[in-house]
């Protein structure tokens, strides 16, 4: 089962108020384990950045401005996400988000299913803060890497924070995938052709060493009387 989480960094709260996305991940689950694919795309908002959304993640405008706008990064999104399950924090949040810019270059809304783990959380845990930040808290997640909100390691930390609400990661789960997509990419070496198959059937040197083995062997039990 694939699914993908995604996360999204923007200039404000409503895009409906002219509000734009600045910062765009996705990252490939498979059976809920990350198998290491992954989106990260900074975005041109072709408008300025207001100074409380600067504090949240620290991209300001001639930064991005070096960056595609999201009609150029449309497609790589759209693709990666391919119609399956995504995962999302405060999922009406940044599906609104994307929906608009779609909208904006004539696409139709996103209609892939999705898990909000934010309401997850909500029923989970009822009353109890329930951020990211919270949630990584609860479960111990490591958040020494998150000085700033931003869409790659929000997607990194909310894939953990989804196995948890989920029930808790299965040892040795992650390893196995990890490993069958190492050897899947891998494939066979470079410039090696492939062995043949080693033949099965006794040479006439084998045959008769194992005839003059058994030639020496006194009352062997095979002729025993049963």
């Amino acid at each position: 089962m694939r699914e993908v989480v995604i996360d999204t960094e923007t200039t404000g709260l409503d895009p409906q108020d002219g509000h734009r996305i600045v910062e765009i991940a996705c990252l490939e689950l498979f059976h809920h384990v990350p198998t290491g694919r992954k989106l990260h795309r900074y975005v041109n908002p072709e408008r300025d950045v207001p100074a409380d959304a600067r504090a949240v993640h620290g991209l300001d405008a001639d930064f991005l401005a070096r960056h595609p706008p999201f009609a150029a990064i449309a497609d790589e999104v759209t693709e990666f996400i391919a119609g399956d399950s995504l995962v999302i924090h405060n999922a009406e949040f940044d599906l609104a988000f994307l929906n608009a810019e779609l909208g904006r270059i004539g696409r139709g809304p996103l209609a892939a299913p999705f898990v909000d783990t934010l309401a997850v959380a909500r029923r989970r845990f009822p009353g109890a803060p329930n951020s990211l930040d919270a949630l990584c808290r609860r479960f111990a997640i490591d958040l020494s890497e998150r000085e700033k909100h931003g869409a790659e390691i929000d997607c990194s930390l909310l894939a953990e924070i989804y196995i948890e609400l989920l029930g808790g990661r299965q040892p040795g789960l992650d390893f196995a995938v990890s490993t069958l997509a190492a050897v899947d990419a891998m494939g066979a070496p470079e410039g090696r052709a492939p062995r043949p198959p080693r033949p099965h059937a006794p040479s006439a040197e084998e045959l008769a060493a194992h005839q003059a083995m058994l030639a020496a062997i006194k009352a062997p039990l095979w002729l025993s009387a049963g």
